[in-house]
């Protein structure tokens, strides 16, 4: 190969190179909970639920928070399917479970205004869910009679689903 040819097959693969590392940077894979395993945590919560007497939905949401499944036992109040979304859209957007959401954001807490913004739901009942340390979706669970029974529901539900997420 000419001198001149080896520099043109050099610059074209230097061309290649940025091209590739553009791409690379251009974009990103994000890993996210299937409709399966969030049918299966939402049926865990709602059963654990129903076991202790309370009428609750839940919702499952992925990592974009869009909701993949929404249970409801059939003397829930209508209220509870959004609150229980709303439950899993905060636990999602802000990384933490809601209980701890709503101590930290009580009246008085520099946090306290967060709370005012659409979709927040200050109490107990929301948990993100993460996978190989990645947030994959949220559980919300609304309907018992309070947060901390919600708490339990929710976390049986992430519960059910612990050995498929590769935690």
């Amino acid at each position: 190969m000419s001198a001149v040819g080896y520099r043109s097959a050099m610059l074209v693969a230097a061309v290649l190179a940025c091209a590739s590392a553009s791409a690379q940077d251009a974009t990103y894979a994000v890993r996210s909970i299937t409709p399966q395993a969030a049918l299966k945590a939402a049926q865990a919560a709602l059963a654990a639920c129903t076991k202790n007497g309370h009428q609750v939905a839940v919702v499952v949401t992925d990592r974009a928070g869009h909701p993949l499944v929404m249970l409801r036992e059939r003397y829930a109040g209508p209220h509870t399917p959004p609150t229980a979304t709303g439950k899993a859209y905060t636990a999602l957007s802000f990384k933490l479970d809601t209980s701890s959401f709503a101590r930290i954001t009580q009246s008085g807490e520099a946090s306290s205004g967060i709370r005012q913004l659409p979709g927040v739901v200050a109490i107990g009942g929301g948990w993100p869910i993460e996978s190989a340390g990645s947030l994959v979706g949220a559980i919300g669970v609304s309907g018992a009679p309070n947060g901390d029974a919600d708490d339990v529901c929710a976390k049986a539900g992430i519960a059910s689903i612990r050995d498929d997420l590769d935690l």
